[in-house]
């Protein structure tokens, strides 16, 4: 080992420590990006945002008994990002792809919504058994908007239409227009509203959503923070009223994680709207998904131990 490797490190790690990349399970990707924001911009400064809200949050998690410095987390740093958004999702796909290629769980920190798109053409090989599961104000089944058909208003049509994953799940949707009504029904992507999630509470969502995604072979979730509400989260490019609390999105993120999650993004913090609780937020729910997902596997391990044994 050399000096340098020794006595210095990277500061700005997600977490504050890093494990090399060959041992990791999970890889954490920067992608600072917001090219195609209509209200706010800033998401691009998210993830040094989010990296530095990781340096003053307390490790373990009561959620799960697991402590995410225990975990063979290794922080790759942020994709060169262009202008030319077609140009950073093809990137963001070739990177998304060897990680997959190398066994690596991609915990992808945004940056806006749109660089979902390059993540699951990443994952194409993946998707005729892959369910993704989107926490969203928004549908973003718009075919284009002011005339532009690759936005963060339009990814998540594109991604039904160019990557085809198995199924396609939204879940706090709150904010819509006619054009994504029709398109969901006709095409039969599913959304749980925020009012129905009030009305019928969280374990029942849980129930059908683990229904629902009972019969998939891997999952991806993607987490837009403007699923909750304005109060806990000012701090995003699209601002929704009538938002959901951090508790249920854990809530409901920790019950349909399992195994079979491939990866994860979270995305849309414009960290210059506050003082940094949105970034705290999204820092909070990364790392207590992570804690989720290795809780599963580690589950997963001991039932074959015991299957072994007996």
């Amino acid at each position: 080992m050399s000096y340098r490797e020794l006595l210095v490190s990277q500061s700005n790690v997600f977490g504050g420590f890093q494990k090399s990349f060959e041992r990791a399970d999970y890889v954490i990707l920067g992608v600072p990006f917001d090219v195609t924001s209509t209200y706010r911009t800033g998401a691009r400064f998210a993830p040094n945002a989010i990296r530095q809200a990781s340096l003053n949050i307390e490790t373990y998690s009561f959620r799960t008994g697991i402590d995410i410095e225990d975990l063979q987390l290794h922080d790759l740093g942020d994709l060169d990002i262009s202008t030319d958004t077609t140009q950073t999702l093809g990137r963001l796909k070739l990177v998304t792809k060897d990680l997959a290629e190398a066994g690596k769980t991609q915990v992808t920190i945004g940056g806006e919504h749109t660089i979902t798109l390059g993540i699951m053409k990443g994952l194409r090989d993946k998707a005729s058994e892959t369910a993704m599961v989107s926490f969203d104000a928004h549908l973003d089944l718009r075919n284009e908007f002011s005339g532009v058909k690759l936005s963060h208003t339009t990814f998540m049509r594109r991604i039904n239409e160019e990557v085809k994953p198995a199924r396609i799940i939204e879940v706090g949707t709150r904010a819509v227009c006619k054009e994504e009504l029709g398109y969901a029904k006709k095409v039969g992507i599913e959304f749980f509203t925020a009012q129905q999630i009030r009305c019928e509470g969280i374990k029942q969502i849980v129930k059908q959503l683990k229904e629902k995604l009972a019969s998939y072979g891997n999952i991806y979730l993607s987490i837009d923070m403007d699923f909750l509400d304005p109060a806990y989260v000012p701090a995003v490019q699209n601002p929704e009223p009538e938002g959901l609390e951090p508790h249920t999105l854990l809530d409901i993120l920790c019950n349909i994680c399992d195994k079979r999650v491939i990866g994860f993004d979270v995305v849309e913090v414009a960290p210059h709207y506050d003082n940094g609780v949105s970034a705290i937020q999204a820092t909070k729910i990364t790392l207590e998904t992570l804690c989720c997902i290795e809780k599963a596997r580690k589950m997963k391990c001991k039932e074959k131990d015991f299957k072994c044994d007996g």
